[in-house]
C-alpha cells in the first residue's frame, strides 16, 4: 500500500502550555480486578509504567475511582520525582460503592457525585496520592444532575485560582455532548475532553470536530473498542497485515490521523503490548487507505457496546 502521507502530528498542547506527546497511556488497568484495589503485580505495574516514560510517553491518565486512589499510588511509586515533562491527568467526580461496580460486562454501576465539598476532598487526596503541588489536567470524571454545573465547576474553578489545578477538563459516561461543553463551558475554560471513540463507535463526531476547531484535546477512551475490533476476528487484521502492523496498531494510528485533536490512552498491563501500541505512531495513511480502514470497519457491522449514562444518586 502506498504509505507516502505525511505523518500527523506527534505533539498535541494542552490550554496553549503544556505539549504532549499524542500516543500516552491510560494506567487504569493497572488495579485490581474490577479496577478495585492495587494491582495484583505491583512489581509489573511498576515495570509499565517507567517503560512507557522510557519509550517517550509524556501524558498519563488516571482518576481517584480507579483503585480507588491505588491507581495514583502505584504511579507516584514508579514514577515520582516525575520528569519535567510528563502530565498526569487525573479525574474526580465519581464514587465506588464496592469491588463489583465496574467489575462485570454490561452496565456498570456508576453514581457521579459533584458537590462542591466533594470534589474539593478529592482534588487533596489526589494531589496527595500523587505527589504534586498541582495537576496539570483535572477532569470532572461525570457531569452530576443533581448538582448545579456553577457549583461543580466554580469549585474547581476555585482549586484553579489556589494553584491546586492547572486545567479543568470534562470526561463523560457515556460521553460528553456539545451541550454539556457549551453549559460546563459557561463556568470554566474547558481544555480537554474526554468521551468514548474509536474507529467502530464513532459517538460525539460532533464534539470531535468542535475540539479541534476550538484547541481542545480530545482524550478519546476504549481507543481499541470492547474486544471485536482488535480481536481475532477483526476486520483490520487483513488491512494490518498489509503494513506489517496488528490491528491495535491500525486502529490507534487511524485515530492520530482522523483528527490532530486527539490524544489517546490506550491501556494495557503488557510492556510487550506496551510497545507495540507505541509503534502505532509510525504508520502513516493516505486517504485512500483511510477511508479503506473505516469502510472496512462499518462494513463488520459490529457489536457496540456503551456503558448507561450516569446515575443520579
Amino acid at each position: 500500500m502506498n504509505t507516502s502521507q505525511t505523518r500527523p502530528p506527534a505533539q498535541l498542547t494542552i490550554g496553549g502550555d503544556i505539549t504532549v506527546n499524542r500516543l500516552g497511556y491510560g494506567a487504569m488497568h493497572l488495579t485490581g480486578p474490577g479496577m478495585w484495589g492495587p494491582p495484583t503485580d505491583p512489581d509489573n505495574a511498576i515495570a509499565v509504567l517507567r517503560r512507557a516514560v522510557e519509550l517517550g510517553v509524556t501524558f498519563i491518565d488516571t482518576a481517584d475511582s480507579y483503585g480507588p486512589g491505588d491507581n495514583e499510588r502505584i504511579i507516584r511509586k514508579a514514577l515520582h520525582p516525575y520528569p519535567d515533562d510528563l502530565v498526569i491527568s487525573t479525574k474526580g467526580g465519581l464514587l465506588r460503592t464496592g469491588p463489583t461496580d465496574w467489575a462485570g460486562e454490561g452496565d456498570p454501576y456508576i453514581v457521579p457525585l459533584g458537590r462542591p465539598a466533594y470534589l474539593r476532598q478529592q482534588v487533596e487526596l489526589s494531589l496527595f496520592n500523587l505527589g504534586v503541588e498541582r495537576i496539570d489536567l483535572y477532569q470532572l470524571h461525570s457531569i452530576d444532575p443533581t448538582v448545579p454545573l456553577a457549583d461543580q465547576f466554580g469549585e474547581l474553578v476555585a482549586l484553579q485560582q489556589e494553584g491546586k489545578i492547572r486545567h479543568i477538563g470534562l470526561s463523560g459516561q457515556p460521553g460528553v455532548t456539545l451541550d454539556d461543553l457549551a453549559h460546563a463551558s459557561a463556568h470554566a475554560r474547558i481544555t480537554a475532553v474526554e468521551n468514548l471513540y474509536n474507529i467502530a463507535d464513532r459517538v460525539g463526531e460532533d464534539v470531535l470536530r468542535h475540539s479541534e476547531e476550538h484547541g481542545v484535546a480530545f482524550i478519546p477512551w476504549f481507543p481499541l473498542g470492547h474486544g471485536g475490533l482488535v480481536g481475532p476476528d477483526s476486520p483490520l487484521t487483513p488491512i494490518a497485515a498489509d503494513f506489517g502492523a496488528n490491528p491495535a496498531q491500525l486502529a490507534l494510528a487511524w485515530l492520530l490521523h482522523h483528527s490532530p485533536a486527539t490524544l489517546l490512552i490506550p491501556g494495557t498491563t503488557s510492556v510487550d503490548h506496551l510497545e507495540a501500541n507505541l509503534r502505532a505512531a509510525e504508520l502513516t495513511f493516505s486517504e485512500s487507505e483511510m477511508t479503506a480502514i473505516t469502510e472496512a470497519v462499518d462494513a463488520a457491522d459490529m457489536d457496540i457496546w456503551r456503558p448507561e449514562p450516569a446515575h443520579a444518586h
